[in-house]
């Protein structure tokens, strides 16, 4: 398994050692979790320095679980091991969707930009063209390279949604976290709080790897949970994983000032990922829902936080969301004005 100590990689280990399967966690530290199997056989490797992947494959394995592959390059180096491995698995994204005007995640930046997707949204809707452009651009390239291969090698591709869960370098649930944990009161939640981004719990992404691993085949499939609350709900679920309540103040349309209002999951439109195809193909069913894997999650957060700065312990966050993440005074500000004005 390449990234094996990654948010899915972690989860995934565990449960192909429990389904029988003899594990090679491959990552670049080749460090191990804690809650691994003892014969989890855990090995140092950089899949980009020349040699290395065919090494540490010697003889070849009957699958090959890819959680880091990222661009034509990446697909051109598995397909390569065609004859050395039985088959692969690779995660994917739902970032290669566009909708029928063209608008992507690459465009949802722009005026009118935010996709608006059939819901739910299946496996046949189009793509963004590949190229590497853009994320989305070389997962699609990813994709069309790794199936390119056919029989000769059976890739899974499982486009992953909102990825959450413990040791995620991109934790969403950060936002309400440290509110709560900072002694926040009260919230502000564009789009009327209705946004959707569907979820996928790790562990249900580690379902899909070893359901995958025990039927190979050439296919495309969504990856999510089996629920896609809006964030309200999660902002609600997780505010009772606390025991708290907060006061929300509903924006409707988008943030009204800077990022007042604007969550990671925040959208014009609904984005809720169609899982009939992998029920069908793989017999997959859900491990964990959404609100009942939060405990666990918010938990690791909040052992993440102590004693830390929030832009210390979640590098990619500040990277992906700005400084804005936490403007409380913005905040502050916005909501003495709206305050003001319902006198």
């Amino acid at each position: 398994m390449l990234g094996a100590t990654g948010q899915i990689g972690r989860a995934a280990v565990r449960a192909l050692t429990a389904d029988g399967w003899e594990v090679t966690a491959a990552s670049r530290g080749g460090g191990r979790d804690a809650t691994w199997d003892a014969g989890v056989r855990a090995v140092a490797l950089d899949r980009d320095e020349e040699g290395a992947l065919e090494k540490a494959l010697g003889d070849g394995c009957d699958v090959l679980v890819d959680m880091v592959a990222f661009d034509g390059a990446h697909a051109r180096q598995v397909t390569g091991l065609a004859g050395r491995i039985g088959s692969a698995v690779v995660i994917s994204s739902g970032a290669v969707y566009e909708d029928a005007r063209g608008r992507s995640f690459d465009t949802q930046a722009e005026p009118d930009g935010f996709p608006r997707y059939p819901v739910p949204l299946p496996e046949t809707c189009g793509t963004v063209a590949p190229g590497d452009a853009t994320y989305g651009t070389r997962k699609v390239l990813l994709e069309r390279e790794t199936l390119a291969a056919g029989e000769a090698l059976p890739v899974t591709l499982l486009r992953a949604g909102a990825v959450h869960g413990p040791y995620c370098r991109t934790p969403r649930e950060l936002y309400f976290v440290k509110r709560l944990l900072d002694g926040r009161r009260r919230r502000v939640l564009a789009y009327g709080g209705e946004s959707r981004f569907h979820p996928l719990h790790v562990s249900n992404a580690a379902e899909l790897i070893r359901l995958a691993a025990r039927k190979p085949g050439s296919r495309v499939l969504n990856a999510a949970d089996p629920e896609a609350p809006a964030v309200a709900e999660i902002a609600s679920a997780i505010d009772g994983v606390f025991g708290r309540g907060t006061e929300t103040v509903l924006i409707d349309g988008p943030a009204p000032e800077g990022q007042v209002g604007e969550t990671p999951w925040s959208g014009a439109h609904p984005v809720v990922y169609d899982m009939t195809a992998a029920g069908e193909q793989l017999g997959y069913r859900p491990v964990t829902g959404y609100v009942e894997s939060l405990p666990e999650t918010v938990e690791w957060l909040a052992g993440e936080l102590a004693g830390r700065d929030w832009r210390e312990a979640f590098p990619k966050m500040l990277r992906s969301y700005g400084e804005g993440l936490f403007d409380y005074a913005a905040e502050d500000a916005w909501l003495a004005a709206y305050d003001r004005g319902r006198r």
